[in-house]
């Protein structure tokens, strides 16, 4: 089952027609309690965590006003402390939500971070995209809200059964739409090439079941990927993806009694890794390339029962 607490990046980006065009908008960067009236002694009744966006209708002294979006499906009007709300015309306010995203995403990563973590900061980068859209940094915001709910999802879905099958169509798929705005949005970025690949996942097998189907479509679609996005972060192990599958195939079409192919598949698969050594030098992947057309060259399988 998919993370139930995953908050839908497509209602924070439309969410806007929800909030009166009267009211002055902003983000909260805290966890910020909801009272009932202007006072900490008042009744608690809600709390809006970080990356919510809060509509601003009264003020008092230190308190505002405000309906806020609390969760997916509960919005309330109430008072919280008039700090930590970043508006449009906030001073560095682009910069203000992007580094309080990344806090939350480094919280995330620990292995004893803080619960909810993850998802703050997934809301605070799409925040901040959405409200400073030509800031240099709303591409990479956009990406990164994008990339946190794709590794949630992708976590959830490995959990599954239908993960360990061979065709991809029949287990859930990883929401694309974020990674699609983000290549329609910022075409020819890196982002928009990192944003590709996560693409990919969808399409590769849970499971090859020994069998050459698999490794040859996903040779295929990594190489696409590469000759399209050649200045990709990704492209140098995209091509590796590339060499290891075909290097896959020399076991596998021996299995299969294709001896034929099994060689030819050991050429390509040297192929592929001098095009990552010499392409791509100062990379890892080019010295993980040279060890596999090193195993390759020496018969040492990388696939199958006797690797």
């Amino acid at each position: 089952m998919r993370h139930r607490t995953l908050c839908n990046l497509t209602l924070f980006l439309l969410l806007s027609a929800a909030f009166s065009t009267a009211a002055e908008r902003g983000i909260t960067i805290r966890e910020a309690p909801l009272y009932l009236n202007p006072d900490l002694t008042s009744q608690k009744i809600g709390v809006a965590t970080a990356g919510r966006e809060v509509a601003i209708f009264e003020k008092s002294h230190d308190w505002v006003k405000v309906f806020a979006n609390v969760d997916q499906e509960k919005d309330l009007t109430g008072w919280i402390e008039n700090k930590g709300i970043v508006l449009t015309s906030t001073p560095n306010g682009d910069k203000i939500l992007f580094g309080a995203a990344a806090e939350d995403e480094d919280e995330a990563s620990r292995s004893r971070g803080r619960r909810g973590a993850a998802n703050d900061a997934m809301r605070l980068y799409a925040r901040m995209a959405e409200y400073f859209p030509n800031s240099p940094l709303a591409a990479e915001a956009l990406y990164r809200a994008g990339d946190i709910r794709w590794q949630i999802e992708y976590a959830d879905i490995k959990t599954l059964p239908s993960a360990k099958e061979q065709d991809p169509d029949v287990r859930p798929k990883m929401e694309e739409e974020i990674m699609r705005q983000v290549m329609k949005k910022y075409p020819h970025t890196k982002w928009a090439d990192l944003a590709a690949y996560h693409l990919l996942d969808n399409k590769v097998c849970g499971d090859w079941q020994a069998q050459s189907k698999c490794p040859e479509r996903e040779t295929e679609l990594y190489e696409k990927y590469a000759t399209e996005h050649p200045q990709s972060p990704k492209a140098a192990e995209a091509l590796y993806n590339a060499a290891r599958r075909q290097a896959a195939l020399v076991e596998i079409y021996r299995t299969e009694d294709q001896s034929a192919r099994s060689s030819a598949a050991a050429t390509k698969a040297k192929d592929l890794a001098r095009h990552v050594a010499t392409q791509y030098p100062d990379s890892d992947w080019a010295s993980r390339a040279l060890a596999l057309e090193y195993k390759i060259e020496q018969n040492i399988p990388t696939y199958g029962s006797d690797k």
